[in-house]
């Protein structure tokens, strides 16, 4: 096959954005150019996200933009990837006949073959089938060259939680973790690449095991390895969390003092409709377990505002929750039906109520992430450091809190980690100089 151009988007998560990386990978095998001007490109990848309908409602908007922009151009070949192409299969054809491959998040290591089968036969090609063995399999042989100093590693796939708004343990099956010596092998090939820091990726990673091998044990191994310096992980459950993982935040100077744990709402009674199976109570004795732990650890969270059933003295609990705990960021929606969940036969709240609560409950979360940077100021914070920005005066890199931080310095080169006095701040970033 001779040479082609590919254009490639990803919607959603960050396991997207890993998912994409290796998708990327595995059509450079087979010939595929990566491109970044999708007027010139021989085949699209959208890679997609079904976890709210506006997600899935853009991937098909931005379907029909592709399409006038190749109205006279010979048309390349469309590929929906991800939980939409998961969720709706054979479907997608239906919505738009401008895709020509459909695969799920379990099977896009079978791109290559589809690819190939597509141009040979001119069959439209579906593959959603959830075996994760067969895709780690493949993917642990793939050598990419990409070199970032934080990078992505999915260590774990799937949720057995059922929580009835989520359509995750439908279109990512059950819970699966890699081999333990696959990952190390895959970050140790990202450390001989320039990768200084890893965020270890699942849907509910903090469930990771792997013949005994805990998250708390493979964060011990992969801090042992001398030219990994920072460890993150993301997306937790409340209740996955053991004291061995918890103790670990004070031992291990490696992983970074801020966790991504959702709570979703602070009503005991919407969390038991949701199916979240542990209350308020259990949440917040947590958060203190952290801290008490690592005293300057600081939380983010994601929050559904109107779920089915949520009066307004639901909405005020879950305001004073977030007053008692305090989030250095958070992500807030209004709840979105999911079709084939349970919740989606619920009755929805008006969309006036919602959007009001919304509202108020975003600018208590706007008003803590501000203060909480403003924090900041005047303080040292130690920053590992990606790249320039675009303009090239500035440099970019975060400190251990996962803030942006930016400074003007010439001297500093990707990848260090430097002590930085903060000087000003906004919502989202801090600036300052070298300390």
């Amino acid at each position: 096959m001779k040479s082609k151009k590919f254009y490639i988007k990803t919607f959603g998560c960050q396991m997207n954005e890993y998912d994409s990386n290796k998708i990327s990978d595995l059509l450079k095998s087979i010939s595929f150019e990566k491109i970044d001007k999708m007027d010139e490109a021989d085949c699209f990848v959208f890679n997609t996200c079904h976890i709210r309908e506006k997600a899935t409602q853009k991937v098909y908007s931005d379907i029909g933009k592709i399409k006038k922009i190749y109205r006279n151009k010979p048309k390349p070949i469309f590929v929906l990837a991800g939980c939409v192409a998961q969720a709706e299969s054979s479907i997608v054809f239906e919505k738009s006949d401008y895709v020509d491959i459909v695969v799920g998040p379990q099977a896009y290591h079978k791109l290559p073959e589809l690819i190939e089968q597509f141009i040979a036969k001119k069959k439209k090609q579906v593959d959603t089938n959830l075996s994760v063995d067969d895709k780690f399999d493949t993917l642990q042989h793939l050598n990419s060259k990409g070199s970032k100093v934080s990078s992505f590693v999915t260590i774990q796939e799937g949720c057995d939680k059922f929580c009835k708004f989520c359509v995750v343990p439908y279109t990512r099956g059950p819970e699966y973790s890699r081999d333990s010596r696959n990952i190390i092998d895959e970050i140790k090939a990202l450390a001989d690449n320039g990768t200084k820091e890893i965020v270890l990726l699942g849907q509910n990673v903090s469930s990771y095991n792997d013949s005994n091998i805990s998250l708390a044990k493979l964060i011990k191994k992969i801090a042992n390895l001398k030219e990994i310096k920072r460890i993150r992980f993301t997306t937790s459950h409340p209740n996955d969390f053991d004291d061995e993982l918890i103790s670990l935040y004070s031992e291990e100077p490696k992983l970074m003092p801020q966790l991504h744990l959702p709570v979703q709402s602070g009503s005991d009674k919407i969390l038991k409709l949701m199916n979240r199976n542990h209350t308020r109570v259990d949440y917040l004795n947590l958060i203190n377990k952290f801290r008490f732990h690592r005293p300057d650890i600081q939380f983010s969270s994601d929050f559904i505002v109107g779920y089915p059933g949520e009066k307004d003295s639901d909405h005020q609990d879950t305001i004073n929750l977030i007053k008692e705990v305090g989030f250095s960021l958070s992500y807030s929606f209004i709840y979105s039906q999911r079709p084939g969940t349970p919740a989606s036969n619920y009755d929805e709240i008006p969309r006036k109520t919602t959007m009001k609560r919304l509202e108020e409950l975003q600018s208590i979360l706007l008003k803590q992430q501000l203060e909480f940077n403003h924090y900041m100021i005047n303080k040292e914070n130690n920053v590992l450091f990606e790249n320039k920005t675009q303009d090239e005066e500035q440099f970019f890199g975060r400190n251990q809190y996962m803030v942006p931080v930016f400074v003007k310095n010439n001297l500093i080169k990707a990848g260090e980690i430097k002590k930085i006095f903060i000087q000003n701040a906004s919502r989202n970033n801090l600036f300052g100089k070298l300390a």
